[in-house]
This record gives C-alpha cells, structure tokens and sequence, in this order.
C-alpha cells in the first residue's frame, strides 16, 4: 500500500471547501530554465518534495488534506515561452481521481484544425480548455477560434484564457487584454469565460466592468497577492458572484497559503465561501 507522509501542520487552518481552479502538473523536464527560476524564487514547496508532487495519488492526497475538494489541472503547449504539459500527460495524471478536473488545451499555432483538436480532447474527458493568448501569441478573439468557442458554449464547457502579465520570456502582452474577450462573450452570450490572473498588472479595472456587463464572464484570481484583492478590485463585494479562486501552483509557496489570506480578508463569510468554492462548483456544474 502506499504511504503518504503525514500533512504538516498548519495554524488556523481554514476548514471552507476549496476548488482550485488553477493548477499546473508537469515534470521538470517539461519546462524551460527560466520558469524553474521563478517557481524557486517563490519558494514553492513543489522542489522540496518534488517526487511526491509528481505523483499523482500523492498529490491528491496533498491536495485533500489542504481542503481541496476539487483541482483544475492544466496541461501547457507553449514551447517558446514555458514549455508542454500535453493534454494526454494531464488526463493520465487526471485518471481514476476524483478530486481532479481536467482541462485541455491548444495552440493556434500548431494545429491548423483547432475546432477538431478540441472535439478530440472532449470525447477523452476533458471538462474545459484553458487557451495562452500571450504565451502562443494569438488573439482571443480571432475568429479562427470562433468554431472552438461554438463547441465549448454547446457542451457546456469553461474557457479559462489568461489575461493580463507574465514574467516568463517570450510573452507578449498585447494578447493578453481582457478587452478581446469582450468580441467573444458578446458573439458567444452563454459560453463560460474565465480571465485567468484577473487582467493582472494593467487591466483590473477592465476586466472587473467587463466581468459586469457579460454574465458569463468570471474573473479567476490566481497570481494575484490575496492581501492586495481589495486594492486591485475595491468593489470586489458587489461582484463577488464573478470571483474564482485559482493558486497557480506551483508558483506559490504552497498550496494552501492563499486561501488562509483570502480567509483573513474583510469579507462577509459567504462571500469567502463563493470565491473559494461556490462560483467554480456552479460553472462546473458540481451543484
């Protein structure tokens, strides 16, 4: 039987139900020189137990004993700025676990039937894609994507795109302004999009009117610092039904360490519980 060391012990451990919306798997080998460095310098515990955090029932079991009752897990195919996760290693990873949600992804650039790709990744389980607008340099609202977002409006399905900034080399960030998926929930009005990181570092304001005025748009959270929400979103409460909780793991210190700042905010408890769990359950329709 396999055995799985003890979680540590946290103080004022949060006992809310946590999804994660935001995960990411992967080997050391599937990704650059330059995105180690930046996991490292957050100090991610993932390289201190790096052979416990790739394995999957580990990692559910890690996941579990932090309140996590459900993982987005991403796949990655960006091989000009952070590197491929393939979405077959993710539903391997993903299979036979319950705690897991996995998403698909495609690059633009790489496959010139993306509708089909998509349709693929569907048939084997996955429950929403996740596109990199600034990683594989494209916009979102192209409308060679469109057959892509037909697709995922029909099957119910969530499209998480990143918005907003990264450090990783190769990005650019012209692709990644909230205001192109403006075209997309307009064109699409009851397609499920999510703007990962919340238009981080120019565009907070955008994304949190756009996430107003389209009412399947969501703002997803990770990469931001919890402490600084408040600052970035001031009227957070009068749009808290649009809020998602995502870690980007692992690039934080641990998996548990934002939602304890999230707890501590000065919000009213329900609104905690919608932005840790009830927002995601209903766009994953887990209720």
């Amino acid at each position: 039987m396999l055995k799985t060391p003890n979680p540590r012990p946290r103080p004022g451990r949060s006992r809310l139900k946590v999804i994660d919306f935001h995960v990411h798997i992967g080997l050391k080998e599937h990704w650059h020189a330059w995105v180690h460095d930046y996991q490292k310098a957050t100090g991610s515990e993932f390289y201190e137990r790096y052979e416990e955090l790739t394995d999957p029932d580990r990692f559910a079991f890690y996941l579990e004993s932090r309140d996590v009752a459900k993982a987005v897990i991403l796949p990655e195919i960006s091989p000009v700025t952070t590197g491929i996760v393939s979405n077959e290693y993710v539903f391997d990873f993903c299979r036979g676990r319950d705690i897991f949600v996995p998403f698909c992804t495609i690059n633009p650039s790489l496959t010139l039937r993306p509708a089909e790709e998509f349709l693929k990744y569907i048939r084997l389980g996955a429950k929403g894609i996740k596109l990199y607008p600034s990683y594989n340099h494209f916009y979102p609202n192209d409308p060679a994507l469109y057959p892509v977002y037909a697709l995922a409006q029909d099957h119910r399905l969530p499209v998480l795109v990143h918005t907003g900034s990264s450090v990783f080399r190769g990005a650019k960030m012209k692709y990644a302004d909230p205001i192109h998926l403006d075209d997309v929930a307009a064109d699409f009005p009851d397609l499920v999009l999510v703007m990962a990181h919340g238009g981080r570092g120019f565009w907070y304001d955008k994304a949190f009117f756009l996430s107003r005025i389209h009412p399947h748009l969501f703002l997803e959270i990770s990469g931001l610092p919890p402490q600084n929400l408040l600052k970035y979103f001031p009227d957070m409460e009068k749009n808290i039904d649009k809020f998602i909780y995502g870690s980007d793991w692992p690039g934080v210190p641990t998996i548990w360490s934002n939602v304890e700042a999230i707890r501590r905010l000065p919000l009213a408890e329900a609104s905690k519980k919608k932005i840790l769990y009830g927002n995601a359950a209903r766009i994953l329709r887990l209720e």
